[in-house]
C-alpha cells in the first residue's frame, strides 16, 4: 500500500519538478535577454511566460491534494532559490490555486514580496495572487492602508497595485485607492510613480470620470511619469485640459 508524499517531499518535489523542466525548455540566449531586461541578479535559464504557465499546470494537475499550508511551504522553498524562474513558477502555481488561499496567507505572501528582488514578480503576485485574496475580504482591505505606509519599496508598490484587475474590470474600491494613493503622490521612487499611474490608467478604461477626477484634483502634484501614465486612454480634449491645470 502506498503512502502520500509528507509536506517536506511535496515541497521539493515542486523545485525539483521546476527546475528539471525549466533546465530541458530554457534557452540560453532568452536567458541573457530576460536577466538583462529584468535588470536582476537572479539566474535565467530562459523559458517564456506561456512555459511557465504550462508548468505551473501541469504541477497542478499531478498534485491535487495541495493544500494551503504545502503552497506556503513550496513558495518559500522556490523563493530560497536564486532562480527566476522556480520563483515564477511557484507564483504562476499560486495563481491557479488561489481560491484556497485566505486573509491568513497575507502575511507569508508579503513576506515573498519583500523577499522578490524584481518588479516582475512583485507586480505578479500583487495583481493575481494578493489582488485575489483582498478583493473577497474586507477585513484583508485594511492591509492596504498598512501597507501603502510600509517603509518597503516593494510593500508599498504592491498596496497601490492590489486592486488594479479588480478597477480595470469596473469593480473594486477605488476611494480606498485614491486615499491611499495621494499620500504617495509625493514620492520619488519611479516605481510608486509608475503604479499610481498604471492603475489610473486602466481604471480610465471603464470609468475615465473617476481617473478624471484625481488628475484635477491632483494636477500640480502627480510627477509628471503619473500623469503621462494615468491621462494616457483620456480623450484628447480632457488630456489638454489636465495638462493646462499641471501649468
Amino acid at each position: 500500500m502506498g503512502h502520500s508524499p509528507s509536506r517536506a517531499q511535496k515541497t521539493h518535489d515542486a523545485v525539483t519538478f521546476l527546475q528539471a523542466r525549466f533546465g530541458r525548455e530554457g534557452d540560453a540566449q532568452r536567458a541573457v535577454g530576460a536577466k538583462a531586461y529584468m535588470k536582476s541578479a537572479l539566474r535565467f535559464v530562459g523559458v517564456t511566460q506561456a512555459q511557465l504557465r504550462a508548468a505551473a499546470r501541469d504541477y497542478v494537475t499531478g498534485h491535487p491534494e495541495l493544500t494551503r499550508s504545502d503552497l506556503h511551504q513550496l513558495s518559500r522553498a522556490a523563493f530560497a532559490t536564486d532562480a527566476f524562474e522556480v520563483r515564477s513558477g511557484a507564483i504562476a502555481i499560486l495563481e491557479r490555486k488561489r481560491k484556497l488561499l485566505t486573509e491568513e496567507d497575507l502575511s507569508w505572501q508579503l513576506d515573498l514580496v519583500r523577499e522578490a528582488s524584481c518588479w516582475a514578480h512583485v507586480d505578479w503576485l500583487a495583481t493575481k495572487v494578493i489582488g485575489f485574496v483582498v478583493s473577497d475580504g474586507p477585513l484583508a482591505k485594511k492591509s492596504l492602508r498598512l501597507w501603502a505606509r510600509d517603509p518597503h519599496l516593494w510593500v508599498r508598490r504592491t498596496a497601490l497595485l492590489a486592486q488594479e484587475d479588480a478597477l480595470r474590470s469596473g469593480t473594486g474600491d477605488y476611494a480606498l485607492f485614491a486615499q491611499i494613493a495621494e499620500p504617495m503622490l509625493v514620492e520619488r521612487e519611479l516605481w510608486i510613480r509608475k503604479a499610481i499611474g498604471w492603475v489610473l490608467r486602466d481604471l480610465s478604461r471603464k470609468r475615465p470620470e473617476l481617473t478624471c477626477a484625481f488628475l484635477r484634483q491632483h494636477a500640480t502634484r502627480c510627477s509628471g511619469l503619473t500623469f503621462r501614465e494615468a491621462s494616457k486612454h483620456l480623450d484628447p480634449a480632457v488630456q489638454a485640459e489636465l495638462r493646462a491645470l499641471r501649468g
